[in-house]
């Protein structure tokens, strides 16, 4: 198992860490305890150290699986990552209560990278005003918690802010090469890097999205190494960063823990040639976008309701993937019956004031249309 040392802490994790928030589950929806222990077996049979989990993962069931699960464990053999759900957190006495629970719902007294939960700037902004901050310093000088981090989802700005705030243990970012300009990106990585400071990966395969292409992306890949799957070069591509310290990845059979064993057993970084072929691919799939919105935002509020820019990134985002499923939450939850595309009345109120003299309307109509399809793009 590939190891990296994080000279900072003293310490060495495995570059793969076990995810814990997709557990395989029963029909009920309950994790399905004996299969995700003998998963996390095999995974720490195989030298995985790194186990991460959360307060609400599997509807707040993974923690206390977690804790069951590693309790026959030599507890100093293993680095327990779990989180602070800062959303729960409107005073400081919210948060000393939920720390204490979380130590009794994984059974161990300490944490070994404990995590402030998706940071962005209001929760950082709250969680500072509250005193939180101080209050995890103070349970890192009694031992309660040994590395302190934050989990970040936000634009690079307020990164910078979080990141420059102390001397953080560790943290962690989302990044996959599809996602170098998203959030912290590239640019967090190189300024976690810049200072030294541990980074951990979260989302290496988008969800799983970098995980199922249709043939004509599957196929470039498979010419390299067609035992390899299509996930392995994901995590390999975020692997072959430096800086990079962990590897998450939330595992649901398992065969995805045999594959991502295979692939971090002997770890190879992406060579010259796959490097390439990652670049083409991302070209590839960039240049299936619909049309040209940024996001300005300078087209809302719509009178009917609709969320123009809403709309417009997950129909460019379906027809990159070419899968309804990577989207599928998002248009029927987040932007619901009442955000879509639909409800236009063409009124042309926006297009007056696009900067990138979108037609909005029509382009409104190939939304509702092609998302109505949920169906995968062949």
């Amino acid at each position: 198992m590939e190891k990296r040392r994080l000279e900072k802490l003293g310490l060495e994790t495995s570059l793969l860490g076990f995810g814990c928030m997709r557990f395989p589950t029963t029909l009920e929806g309950k994790i399905d305890e004996p299969e995700a222990e003998k998963m996390l077996d095999k995974a720490i049979a195989a030298g995985v150290n790194y186990i991460d989990t959360a307060y609400p993962y599997h509807g707040g069931d993974s923690e206390p699986f977690v804790g069951r699960a590693l309790k026959k464990y030599d507890r100093a053999s293993l680095y327990l990552a779990t989180k602070l759900p800062v959303w729960l957190v409107k005073t400081l006495e919210d948060a000393k209560k939920l720390f204490e629970e979380q130590l009794e719902r994984l059974q161990t007294p300490y944490i070994d990278f404990y995590l402030l939960h998706a940071m962005n700037k209001s929760r950082w902004d709250e969680m500072l005003q509250l005193g939180v901050v101080n209050y995890l310093e103070q349970l890192q000088k009694e031992g309660k918690i040994r590395n302190l981090g934050f989990s970040f989802h936000d634009s690079y700005e307020v990164f910078e802010e979080i990141i420059n705030y102390r001397d953080w243990d560790f943290c962690q970012i989302q990044l996959n090469y599809m996602d170098v300009d998203e959030q912290a990106g590239m640019k967090g990585y190189k300024l976690a890097e810049e200072k030294q400071v541990p980074l951990v990966i979260m989302e290496p395969i988008k969800g799983g999205t970098l995980a199922a292409f249709a043939e004509d992306i599957t196929s470039k890949f498979r010419a390299h190494d067609p035992n390899a799957s299509t996930a392995s070069f994901a995590l390999r591509w975020v692997g072959s960063l430096p800086g990079v310290k962990v590897i998450l990845s939330g595992m649901s059979t398992m065969e995805q823990v045999e594959d991502n064993l295979n692939t971090f057993g002997e770890f190879k970084p992406l060579t010259e040639a796959e490097q390439q072929t990652v670049k083409e691919v991302v070209e590839t799939l960039r240049g299936r976008v619909q049309n040209g919105c940024t996001g300005c935002r300078y087209c809302m509020p719509c009178p009917a309701g609709v969320n123009i820019p809403g709309n417009f990134k997950l129909w460019n985002t379906y027809h990159t993937y070419q899968n309804y499923n990577v989207v599928k939450w998002s248009w029927e939850q987040e932007l619901g019956d009442k955000g879509q595309a639909k409800n236009c009345v063409e009124c042309g109120k926006c297009e007056k004031e696009c900067p990138q003299k979108i037609s909005i309307r029509e382009d409104l109509k190939k939304v509702q249309a092609d998302l109505d399809k949920k169906e995968m793009i062949l």
